[in-house]
């Protein structure tokens, strides 16, 4: 496989502790065989507890490696959206910060860049509690077609990768969960067409999902249904 030119990583993060340096030494081992330049960014989205000390002494030691704080926790969309906008290399590549996926699928994930404008994952299975299942497979799914016309297999899997120039005039107004599917509503809405392909989930290994929390899914069902009225 031909590296990428360059390629900017972001993962929003929130009191992942036990979790980021493990992701962060995954960066160092695999990501430099993939790309000419690239960079690692970590959106520590107000975290209380260590996450953010523990970025910033690898900061200290890799140049590649940025940290970005919000001063509170402003929510898993205002994170990506932070990530979309600081990256700065011609390829973006996004996932999530609780290991539930790794990067060694990272490679043949980009072997698929020439067959598709983006390319994006769905989980061939799926490691959550089972509230996550029922929410995700089946109201989300419906809720995500009959407002935005939504037919990709896995809205919310964090393997994503974008070039830069395909956000160039995208402008996103939410920052809940809802955020990824407005960013993919937005793109295909533009033209630009995807490849799916499966990635492996793995159970969360440390730490605790906010993502079912009642004010995290209030927020996005308020954020959806503004965004459904502003389109």
């Amino acid at each position: 496989m031909t590296k990428l030119t360059s390629l900017s990583i972001f993962v929003p993060t929130y009191n992942e502790e036990a979790n980021i340096s493990l992701i962060i030494e995954d960066v160092l081992k695999y990501v430099p065989s993939l790309a000419k330049k690239w960079e690692l960014i970590v959106v520590n989205d107000g975290s209380t507890d260590q996450t953010a000390r523990i970025v910033k002494t690898y900061s200290e030691r890799f140049s590649e490696i940025r940290l970005i704080n919000h001063s509170h926790n402003r929510g898993y969309g205002a994170a990506v959206k932070t990530g979309l906008k600081s990256a700065r290399y011609d390829w973006i590549f996004f996932t999530d910060s609780d290991r539930q996926f790794r990067f060694e699928e990272l490679s043949s994930f980009i072997s698929h860049r020439d067959s598709a404008d983006f390319v994006i994952g769905y989980r061939k299975k799926r490691r959550d509690p089972l509230i996550r299942l029922i929410i995700a497979q089946g109201f989300l799914r419906v809720w995500n077609y009959f407002l935005f016309g939504l037919t990709v297999k896995d809205v919310d899997c964090a393997y994503k990768l974008i070039p830069k120039k395909c956000l160039n005039k995208i402008v996103l107004s939410t920052e809940s969960a809802i955020t990824v599917t407005e960013l993919l509503h937005k793109l295909i809405k533009r033209g630009y067409k995807y490849k799916e392909v499966p990635v492996t989930h793995y159970p969360r290994p440390y730490g605790h999902q906010t993502g079912n929390h009642p004010s995290v899914m209030y927020k996005a069902l308020r954020e959806s249904v503004a965004l459904w009225q502003s389109l």
